[in-house]
């Protein structure tokens, strides 16, 4: 029997066209796929309102027959619908739910809460754009097959060997959980971190507050990965994002791992949240390794 992918929206709106995509997708490699009832709904910037996306999400939660919970994007409104969802049948038979972006509030509180994995990997609404390399990470990791990423070195990188449970997402998201029942736990962990649209001085200020709440001073490692359209203001900060990390990670002796493909852009590998993952930081190499068994 196929495996069931449940594709629900519970943050903003998105096309037919990509959830077209996507289905004819999922379908000829070998999956069943299922359509929540307000996966194409509209309210205002949302796919429906809190109280539909919620009980979209609920369901998908709920039904035995769903082997994924697919988000169709991210955008926001994840936030606005977690607190209110029951997660009691879903801890008896879990599922990875599987997206990044504003995601990132679900990966973190199934974390938190439940010691559960999630998957970062790209959704529907980028299905058309991402790389074979990228579409075929999330299809072995529906697969149950071993990802294995060389990426290129940067020089910003520090070299190390570890390895550790993979937590994160998207840095202002994480950001805005800081102190709340949705908050990342990040001791003896490697941190993933991505992006986009940000100022610099913005990201300073994120990583700051970071160091300030005790998220960095015990990590086994540093992902960073997509850092995109990075902006700098009309009085330059006088350093690039590279710099910026660089300096806040500088007390520390963790791996760092600059330009790792996942995040937006459209090489947006696969990346198991709650689960380890081998890091290799190498002046010439740098490897990622992670496999899932359920």
């Amino acid at each position: 029997m196929s495996k069931k992918i449940h594709i629900t929206a519970p943050a903003k709106v998105i096309d037919k066209a990509c959830i077209d995509f996507a289905v004819d997708f999922l379908k000829k490699n070998g999956f069943a796929v299922s359509l929540a009832p307000h996966v194409l709904g509209k309210n205002n910037y949302f796919s429906g309102t809190d109280a539909e996306r919620r009980a979209d999400f609920q369901a998908a939660l709920d039904d035995d027959s769903i082997d994924f919970i697919l988000c169709a994007r991210g955008g926001y409104g994840s936030v606005r619908i977690i607190d209110e969802l029951d997660f009691s049948t879903f801890i008896k038979k879990p599922k990875l739910v599987i997206g990044f972006s504003d995601i990132t509030v679900f990966h973190n509180h199934i974390h938190n809460h439940f010691n559960l994995p999630t998957l970062h990997a790209s959704v529907p609404l980028n299905f058309q754009s991402n790389t074979p390399e990228a579409l075929n990470s999330l299809l072995n990791v529906l697969n149950e097959k071993p990802n294995r990423y060389d990426i290129q070195p940067s020089r910003y990188n520090r070299n190390g060997k570890v390895q550790a449970i993979v937590v994160g997402g998207n840095l202002s998201i994480l950001y805005s959980l800081i102190g709340t029942n949705s908050d990342l736990q990040t001791d003896g962990k490697i941190l993933f971190i991505e992006d986009i649209g940000e100022h610099i001085y913005a990201l300073d200020r994120i990583l700051y507050s970071l160091k300030k709440s005790n998220k960095l001073q015990n990590l086994a490692g540093l992902i960073v990965g997509g850092m995109t359209n990075i902006k700098d203001t009309e009085i330059p900060f006088g350093k690039t994002m590279e710099d910026v990390i660089s300096e806040i990670m500088a007390p520390y002796k963790f791996p760092v791992c600059f330009n790792f493909p996942a995040g937006h852009v459209d090489d947006n590998r696969a990346i198991l949240l709650g689960k380890a993952a081998t890091l290799v930081v190498e002046t010439d190499a740098v490897r990622f390794e992670q496999f899932f068994t359920a």
